[in-house]
């Protein structure tokens, strides 16, 4: 039995809150149509199937994942020629970013963890880029490439968990890499990255092909071609086919592929390229990079097991907000009632800032106090310095002591929390006026150039995703989150390779996050968080969603708003969210904004002035999360129900 706490309380959870009841019930009442039948309240129908479902964020990638179910393959399988197809369209990424993929296995009972993300070339070091004035890795161009992930990761996970033959899986992606209708999302992205497009010359000439002309960009619904990346994928597959022909087994056949692109031809044409035009990706760092199978973090809520990767990237800060909330009797606060959102926000505040702080490539040392961030305990202790008001000075806690251990950078954690008490002070005022709010975009980032409305209705960055979510009746069920290499991408020569853009998510100050300082291979800790739950020991629920370091936030909201408050996948999919721009930035020059929350326009007034009054600053869109999309399975009736964003283009097929 959990304790039922109010979150307006500093040190006394039993003195009650300074606000009108009645105000939370009605918010609840107005906001949580959570008893109606599934297939009302939404404005995309939910998705049913009972042998297997794909879900990604374009159309023709989802095709892509339903031909490959139509020809014999599972869920991986699926999964997979659904990352070759949102990698070849440009969905954000390209085949130079990296994956990061949970996959539940079947036979074994357990949850598997992906690690593709790419790590810091050899010549990546804190003076290399200090040494050229710079706070920061950049946020573009080839000194922002970490060595490729995708193309390995999809490889690894065909060859070890699918069941088809890499030109099964890559026959879609390459048919798209011929030609495919561009959809407007990303013509009109080239064209508002074009400056920064023809910095690179193999950019340009890919993505602009009307160069001179008013427009340079493809427009929508022209057949855009990308020859030399169907090269490119031709000769991954024929590396297959020539292992296959010398007699070697499937997965001996894949890993042909793997070793043309990472110790072969291939991988030599990509580094050179890369080295031409300033980066610093050499064949020796594509030799040395590994694929690594992991164990997955997870922690429990109401009896729920969630899953999540581990410390090199943002996951586990869901798992400790999860902790800190179980902590609360969330349901009778009523669904986005004030109560509700003040808590959320301190919750995701307190995880967010011992993410900043503590999480970096595990492979690395010092070793980063996961056990204690995970704690109960420690959840319980950070739980209860939550008070009524917005705290613009939380900073990192300290969990080595819930863990058996004693801090090794207590001096600088010391350092932190005083640099984080005075300054914010005046983050913390109820006036509602604030600088426009970043968007959501590929990364969390913008081109510095950028002009573009972060309410506009046409941004791909609110409305394209890179998530990917797929289900069997084998029991196979796979969350995928794949980004870099977005547009505006550098290409690698003649391979069509965009680069990824990872680099920038270092620090080059140990001040900062001792954890996650640059160094030569080693992994940035990124924002990309698929993630899965289990209920009653048995594989439930798949979900994932882009957006930088909303991820998380988003996720967690899905999470409750099924959980707690009773919503299909589909209802939680399109459900408004809050965001807090309380937490360092993963990326450009890391802000920090406490205080700053982004809600739904349909906020109603009094609520906005509750809000206002405890300290917060509030701004308002259309769209307050990016693209959700998530698989739930029904053991009553043995079938899947599948949710997807109503705002992008995101889309699933089931059968």
């Amino acid at each position: 039995m959990h304790e039922a706490r109010t979150p307006m309380t500093r040190g006394d959870p039993g003195r009650p809150a300074r606000f009108a009841l009645a105000s939370f019930v009605l918010v609840a009442t107005l906001l949580v149509p959570t008893t109606l039948p599934a297939q009302e309240r939404t404005q995309k129908p939910p998705l049913h199937a009972q042998s297997w479902m794909a879900i990604t964020g374009k159309p023709l990638a989802a095709t892509a994942g339903a031909m490959t179910f139509q020809r014999g393959g599972n869920a991986v399988d699926a999964a997979c020629a659904m990352l070759a197809a949102t990698s070849t369209m440009w969905d954000t990424l390209s085949w130079g970013g990296e994956t990061q993929a949970l996959l539940w296995h079947p036979r074994e009972k357990r949850v598997i963890a992906i690690n593709a993300l790419g790590v810091a070339p050899t010549g990546a070091t804190v003076q290399f880029f200090r040494g050229r004035g710079m706070k920061y890795p950049p946020e573009y161009g080839p000194l922002a490439a970490v060595t490729p992930g995708t193309p390995g990761g999809l490889l690894v996970m065909l060859a070890e968990y699918g069941t088809l033959s890499l030109a099964e899986v890559l026959a879609p992606a390459i048919e798209l890499a011929d030609g495919f209708p561009v959809e407007a999302e990303l013509a009109n992205r080239i064209e508002r990255d074009k400056a920064m497009l023809k910095q690179w010359p193999e950019s340009a000439r890919v993505m602009l092909p009307h160069a001179g002309e008013a427009r340079e960009a493809p427009r929508a619904g022209e057949i855009f071609r990308q020859p030399d990346l169907a090269a490119t994928l031709r000769r991954l597959v024929e590396a297959e086919r020539r292992a296959l022909q010398r007699g070697a087994s499937r997965k001996a056949a894949i890993q042909a592929a793997y070793d043309l692109f990472y110790r072969g031809e291939l991988g030599a044409e990509f580094a050179a390229a890369v080295r031409r035009q300033g980066g610093l990706v050499t064949r020796g760092d594509l030799a040395n990079w590994r694929v690594r199978i992991e164990a997955p973090r997870s922690t429990t809520y109401r009896g729920i097991e969630v899953y999540k990767l581990d410390t090199w990237v943002q996951g586990p800060a869901m798992l400790q907000a999860l902790n800190i909330l179980e902590t609360f009797d969330l349901k009778s606060m009523g669904y986005n009632s004030t109560r509700y959102l003040h808590t959320l926000y301190q919750a995701m505040s307190l995880a967010f800032a011992d993410r900043d702080f503590y999480y970096g490539d595990p492979a690395f040392p010092p070793e980063e106090p996961i056990r204690g961030l995970l704690s109960k305990d420690y959840a319980r202790a950070r739980a209860g310095t939550i008070g009524e008001r917005n705290d613009p000075t939380i900073a990192p806690g300290d969990p080595y002591p819930f863990q058996g251990g004693v801090n090794p950078f207590a001096e600088l954690l010391r350092q932190y929390r005083e640099r984080a008490a005075a300054p914010r002070e005046a983050a913390g005022r109820s006036d509602a006026t604030s600088p426009a709010p970043r968007p959501f975009t590929p990364g969390g980032v913008v081109p510095t150039a950028s002009s573009r409305r972060p309410d506009d209705a046409d941004d791909p960055s609110w409305r394209g995703t890179t998530s990917i979510v797929a289900a069997d009746r084998q029991g196979w069920l796979v969350s995928v989150t794949p980004s870099g290499g977005w547009v505006p991408a550098v290409i690698a020569g003649r391979t069509g390779i965009g680069l990824s853009q990872r680099m920038q998510s270092f620090v080059l100050d140990p001040a900062e996050n001792p954890y996650n300082v640059l160094e030569p291979g080693k992994r940035p800790r990124a924002t990309l968080t698929p993630t899965l739950a289990l209920r009653d020991g048995k594989p439930w629920l798949a979900f994932a969603v882009q957006g930088g370091d909303s991820q998380d936030q988003n996720l967690l909201q899905f999470l409750l708003n099924v959980t707690e408050f009773g919503m299909t996948p589909q209802q939680a999919s399109e459900a408004p969210n809050m965001n807090s721009f309380q937490l360092h930035d993963s990326f450009g020059e890391h802000p920090i904004a406490p205080g700053r929350m982004l809600l739904h326009d349909a906020t109603p007034p009094w609520q906005r002035h509750e809000l206002q009054s405890l300290g917060y600053r509030l701004e308002f869109q259309p769209r307050t999360s990016g693209p959700i999309n998530a698989i739930l399975v029904d053991p009553a009736n043995g079938t899947f129900w599948g949710g997807s964003s109503n705002h992008g283009e995101d889309y699933g097929i089931g059968w």
